[in-house]
Formats: structure tokens, sequence, C-alpha cells
């Protein structure tokens, strides 16, 4: 049995965030002579596995990296001057070294890297394991684009068995994963995990299941759950469906209780709309223009008219870009408007009633700590 075969067996899915079948990726791939890339860049606020596997697991990731790898030498990408690109060129890897921006480490502003342009998203017709071409209609050659946590999984896969890997999880989302956990003020934790575990568990393994207000799942991309509804979840999207929300990218950051919810997510859309990849309508003007009517909604100075436009402009962003960073920017507010709608209207009425209105926005730079 070959290792697509093996991987279909087994019902491994892409752990960057897409959850797309790894075994119909590759496939293609294979069929195009596609060069690969492990994303180790944890590109989502939030994230810190691929540096946890960079850390700690880094044999086993080049064996599975090698399994993919065709004619040429796998390349690994990661941001410029991380820990996890020094730790792949101490090893002597090939590292594609990635601008700190939001976009660079999508899977197509990988590859447009690659070929020398800039870590900009291209608009994709079909996948960029098939190939495809820069906005000024230059080729770039079929890359497999794998997150280092699915290539880690693959590998072991090989070495333990299709059983072994389906022992974990649901029939539905099988084998172990992982997942960061973070909060506002501590360093983020990666705890190994399984679909189908309770949530309220993850946070207990993390330290930080005390006193807090909602949780963010799946960062920048993902959105929200409010405390009164976590106790019944599960880690799967049986439940996170539901939501609105998807396993995705494996990110949980915890809001604590004392602190605004709507000052963290206006510096989180602030952030968003400067870390835009700047070629269609919905970022250069869409981004921007929700940020403004959030920063105006959580100063005081925007009323219900503001309300409303920021709820029109976010209907307005999904499938209307190039790549799909606007969609998930508009899914987070969105969401951010069905489980915090109370908080900002006080904002509106009688201004900020939280102890602590803001906290740092957590990027995979903060330091790891290990779980149990």
């Amino acid at each position: 049995m070959n290792i697509v075969e093996l991987i279909e067996e087994a019902g491994l899915t892409g752990r960057g965030g897409a959850a797309f079948s790894t075994a119909r990726k590759v496939r293609l791939a294979q069929d195009h002579r596609a060069r690969l890339i492990v994303n180790a860049c944890d590109g989502e606020i939030g994230a810190a596995k691929d540096a946890w596997i960079v850390r700690h697991q880094l044999r086993e990731l080049i064996d599975g990296a090698m399994l993919f790898a065709t004619s040429t030498t796998p390349i690994f990408a990661a941001h410029r001057d991380s820990e996890t690109a020094r730790l792949l060129i101490a090893a002597g890897l090939d590292v594609l070294q990635v601008p700190h921006r939001y976009v660079s480490s999508e899977e197509s502003a990988l590859v447009n890297l690659l070929h020398g342009n800039p870590a900009r998203p291209v608009t994709k017709r079909y996948p960029i394991a098939a190939g495809g071409q820069t906005a000024q209609e230059k080729p770039l050659e079929p890359t497999l684009v794998l997150n280092a946590e699915t290539v880690w999984l693959a590998g072991r896969i090989v070495a333990s068995g299709v059983g072994w890997f389906r022992s974990f999880g649901t029939a539905d989302e099988p084998g172990p994963r992982l997942v960061t956990v973070s909060a506002v003020g501590r360093p983020p934790v990666v705890l190994p995990t399984a679909a189908g575990e309770p949530i309220t568990s993850l946070l207990a393994r993390a330290g930080m299941d005390r006193d807090y207000l909602a949780l963010n799942i799946g960062g920048l991309g993902g959105g929200f759950v409010a405390a009164k509804d976590v106790s019944s979840m599960t880690w799967s999207g049986r439940d996170l469906t539901p939501h609105g929300l998807f396993l995705g990218p494996g990110v949980i950051r915890v809001l604590p209780a004392d602190t605004c919810p709507w000052v963290e997510i206006s510096a989180l859309v602030r952030y968003a709309a400067g870390e835009s990849a700047g070629q269609c309508g919905p970022c250069i003007f869409g981004l921007p223009a929700i940020s403004e009517d959030l920063d105006a909604l959580v100063g005081g100075t925007g009323g219900s008219d503001v309300l409303d436009r920021l709820s029109g402009r976010v209907g307005l962003l999904p499938g209307r870009g190039a790549c799909r960073f606007p969609d998930g920017v508009g899914r987070f507010v969105a969401s951010a408007l069905q489980v915090f709608g109370a908080e900002l209207r006080a904002h509106q009425s009688i201004g900020c009633q939280f102890s602590a209105v803001t906290g740092p926005i957590h990027t995979a730079t903060a330091p790891l700590r290990r779980s149990a």
C-alpha cells in the first residue's frame, strides 16, 4: 500500500485550517510532479503547534516530508528570523523564510514567494498543487503545500499503522491532533488531543478553565463561543458547526471574564486591516472601513447608525476577494456581533464596564510551554 492509499484509509485531513482530504491533495500533486513545501509558519493568531513539532519532533517531521518528496528535496517554510526557522536551518534543511505578515503563510502566497514574488496570495482557478499563475500571468509550477502537523502525522501513520491513527478521535474526524490554548497575559500551551474531547477538559489541562467570558476558536479566521455554551461542547466539528466554527488550525484563545471583548476584537480587526494582501477591494477598502466602524463604536463615538452600517459591511465581505482572507475576518466580526452584541450596545450607551480593557495580540512568537 503506497502513502496515498495509507493516508486515504486513515482519513487524514489537513491540520492547517481547511481540513481537506490529504490523500486527494497528494494524489493531484503526484500527477503533476509537484514539489513540496512544509508549512511551519503557525500563521493563525494564537497558533503555536508547528513550532512545537519543529522543536520536539523534528526528526519525525523530516521523515514524514520525505514520503511526499518527488524529484526535489522538501522545502520548509517558517517566519523569517523565528526560532522555528533557526532550528530548521540548523538541521541543514532548505528553508523558505517568510515575512511576518498574516497572509504570507497562505499556501499560494508561499508558492508565490518561492518563485521570487511577494508573499501574497494569488487567484486560484484550480488547486495550486496543479500549478497556477501570478496576477501578471507568470506561471507558478505545481507545488504541494502541507501543514507541518499533517506531514508529521503522515509519517506516524506509516510507522504505526492505520489502526493506530483511527484509534483516536471519531469516525468522522479520526486521528490525534494538536491544539494551542492561550489567553491574555498567558503563554500558549500546545496539547495533544483528538476530536471528541470535552473543551472543558482541554481548558483544564491548559490551566485556563476559570473565570472566562468566552472562547475564540480558530483565531482571526474563526469566531466565538460564550462561556455558558462551552460546558456541553466537545472539540469536534459536530459541536462547533452549529456556532459557525470548525477545528481549523487548532486554536483556542480564552477571553478572561474581566477583559473587554470589543477592545480585543477591534484591535485584532485593526491588525487585520494592516495585514491584508492589499490586492482587491474587500481588503483595500472593506477591512479598513470595518475597523473604523469598530473603533468608533468601542470608543463611544458611534451610534446605532454605525452599528447598522458595520453589520451591512460585514455581510458584503464573503466571496468577493481573490483570496479568502476577507471571508475569515467577516466571519470573525459576525460571530463577535452575535455573541457580544449586548456588550457593544453598552459601549454606546454607558461606556465600557470591564475592569481590564485591553490585552496583547497573541502571535506564534510568544514563548511555548510544553504540555504535561
